[in-house]
């Protein structure tokens, strides 16, 4: 059954007998079934037909269909630009299928969905966030695209489409390192969601086996990250890093961000900014990066051993045991010799190496005793041994020292996991709406789906830093 039919009988209300949709009856809700929204038969789209070349503008594209009851029909008013809209076609990833139509989040109105149940009405403003690739409905680069209900958030009335298009990829990288990779707890935070637990709760099998371990054994019970621990972001002026750093001081961590203070260092430490890290260290000459880290990080251990020994508190904890990098393999690997920083004398390091996995599970026993004292049911002692972890966003270090674990996004969680991908739009809805989380600066506006090639040539040259390009359609 072609897309104008589906349509047309979508408009009309008519019961569908030969739909793709397994018998289901989309909709219009009630207030707007006397003007149906004007959805055309066709539409404009941006196709890459081969690696390495500029999307192509092309018209008289199907409007893509509804397939079942969790998706709605959104129309696309403005897109953020994303660093794997140009370093896919560049260095040939992410590309299933060509032509391909590429972009990862946008903002627009919904005008269809399938089911009254929907949480979600026709003229509702919303962020579509696409982070299933493999499926080209819902890409951003075209007029109309299909979103899931439990990807989509619903925008306050106080954001324009154009800043509600710049957060959602970065915001989903965010909570997943921090809530999957390092196990923190958001529930304090307008009910948010204990990933950690969750994961947990479901069947192992409805966890993609690629990463199934990641989500389940990259992590032991008492190596979660609390209120009060360190966390370090080397890159911390990207996008990611600015929502990673909002979510982190939400939770109660203390932040640690590393990044060039020549052009980023005023607006990364102005006193009103959501995203302001406790320390801002210069990344320009990255053996003093870690340097300074290091003696940071020294007196606050000083600090922590004479409270414990002054009777203070009874879980001590390292001072830095959790990274994220959001640059690149080499800068992970500075990262990673920041954390090396926690053995019995500083700058000792472990005594091997060895070439990169996957978390094993559970997760080697750390060769530093990183001690965690609490009281054990039967009032005695316990000791775990903590272990340091390191997420890449972009890449890891080609050596693994047996005292850190790696850890990758499992970011498919948040497409192919319902409850995952649910829980974390309604609380982005809930942060929104009070204010707790800001959108990262516009610093430049494109027009028009075929200015998006001049937008990622800007994002090629590297001109557009510390902040989001957007395109405004139509």
């Amino acid at each position: 059954m072609s897309d104008t039919s589906f349509l047309r009988r979508v408009w009309l209300r008519q019961p569908l007998t030969d739909s793709k949709v397994d018998g289901l009856q989309p909709v219009i809700h009630e207030q707007s079934q006397d003007q149906p929204p004007a959805i055309p038969e066709t539409q404009t789209v941006l196709l890459l037909h081969e690696a390495r070349q500029p999307y192509r503008l092309t018209d008289s594209y199907p409007v893509p269909e509804l397939r079942d009851d969790r998706e709605i029909l959104v129309r696309t008013q403005a897109i953020g630009l994303t660093p794997v809209d140009w370093k896919a076609p560049d260095f040939n990833f992410a590309i299933p299928v060509l032509p391909h139509i590429s972009g990862r989040e946008s903002a627009g109105e919904v005008v269809l969905n399938s089911s009254r149940a929907s949480r979600f009405k026709v003229g509702d403003r919303v962020l579509a966030i696409s982070t299933d690739y493999r499926d080209l409905r819902k890409a951003a680069y075209q007029q109309y695209a299909i979103a899931f209900d439990y990807n989509t958030v619903r925008l306050p009335s106080t954001l324009s489409p154009e800043e509600g298009s710049t957060l959602g990829v970065a915001f989903v990288a965010a909570a997943l390192a921090l809530g999957v990779c390092m196990g923190l707890d958001f529930s304090s935070v307008l009910d948010g969601p204990d990933l950690y637990t969750l994961l947990r709760e479901l069947p192992p099998d409805s966890l993609a086996a690629d990463i199934r371990n990641e989500c389940l054994d990259g992590l032991r019970a008492h190596d979660r990250a609390q209120p009060g621990d360190w966390l370090a972001i080397w890159g911390g002026s990207s996008t990611s890093a600015n929502l990673t750093l909002q979510l982190a001081r939400l939770a109660g961590l203390r932040t640690i961000a590393v990044a060039d203070k020549a052009k980023h260092g005023l607006r990364l430490s102005a006193p009103d900014r959501a995203a302001r890290p406790d320390l801002l260290v210069d990344s320009h000459d990255p053996s003093r990066a870690v340097a300074i880290i290091r003696a940071n990080m020294k007196q606050q251990q000083q600090q922590q051993q004479q409270q414990h020994e002054g009777g203070g508190e009874k879980r001590r904890r390292t001072p830095l045991r959790f990274g994220i990098d959001t640059r690149g393999r080499e800068s992970a690997g500075w990262l990673m010799q920041a954390l090396l920083l926690l053995g019995p004398e500083e700058g000792e390091t472990t005594t091997t190496t060895t070439t990169a996995q996957p978390p094993p599970s559970p997760p080697a026993t750390p060769h530093y005793d990183y001690s965690n004292s609490e009281s054990g049911t039967d009032g005695h002692q316990q000791h775990h041994q903590l272990s340091a972890h390191l997420v890449g966003l972009t890449g890891l270090p080609k050596q693994q020292p047996e005292d850190v674990v790696f850890h990758t996004v499992p970011i498919k969680l948040f497409h192919e996991v319902p409850a995952v991908g649910e829980a974390l739009v309604e609380w982005l809805e809930r942060l929104l709406e009070k204010g707790l989380v800001t959108p990262p600066e516009i610093i430049g506006v494109q027009h028009g789906l075929g200015s998006v090639n001049r937008g990622l040539d800007r994002m090629r040259k590297g001109e557009i830093s510390g902040g989001k390009l957007v395109v405004r359609v139509g």
